[in-house]
């Protein structure tokens, strides 16, 4: 079978040429209209919920704020879990959704819960729905340097998480912004 194969494509040979370049003009022409995304987004439907309380501890913005917020966003159709933490004056609780969930309709939901928690939360409580984001944000590490003799003014800089550790200035991609009191 091969030998037949073998000399037909020996005495046919323009035949065998002409396949093979409609193959690759085939082939060159999917590859430009194949949708590829250089960072593809694999974040999942997540909606974050962030609360400032100054003048609470961690503890109390668990039982006050945290809790209270994630007891009012269960039951959402299509939400998976949600996790929290909560720190001194400053609470996020985000809410992660089933892949079919629409961002825009998981957000209506939260914000209809968070509308009948804010009563029940403390005086001075600030809720707001972070932005809506992906997974980028969360690959930059944020650092602060202050160094006063030498510098009178903190520098934040977000790195690659690779290389939060290295130098500045050999830091490919990084971000840096000067913060100055005058």
């Amino acid at each position: 079978m091969i030998e037949r194969i073998l000399a037909l494509s020996v005495r046919r040979r323009w035949l065998v040429l002409l396949l093979t370049l409609a193959a690759a003009v085939s082939g060159a022409w999917s590859l430009t209209r194949l949708p590829i995304d250089a960072v593809p987004d694999i974040t999942n439907v997540q909606v974050q919920v962030n609360a400032f309380a100054p003048a609470l501890s961690p503890l109390e913005i668990e039982k006050q704020v945290t809790f209270p917020i994630e007891v009012v966003l269960a039951g959402i159709p299509g939400l998976e879990n949600t996790w929290s933490f909560s720190r001194n004056g400053f609470a996020q609780v985000t809410a992660v959704f089933s892949d079919r969930t629409d961002i825009y309709f998981a957000r209506q939901q939260v914000a209809e819960r968070l509308t009948t928690a804010k009563p029940n939360l403390p005086p001075n409580v600030d809720v707001i729905m972070g932005p809506i984001s992906t997974g980028l944000g969360e690959v930059y590490w944020w650092s602060v340097e202050y160094d006063p003799p030498r510098q009178p003014c903190l520098r934040m800089t977000a790195s690659p998480v690779g290389r939060a550790t290295a130098p500045i200035s050999r830091l490919k991609g990084s971000a840096s912004q000067m913060i100055c009191n005058v």
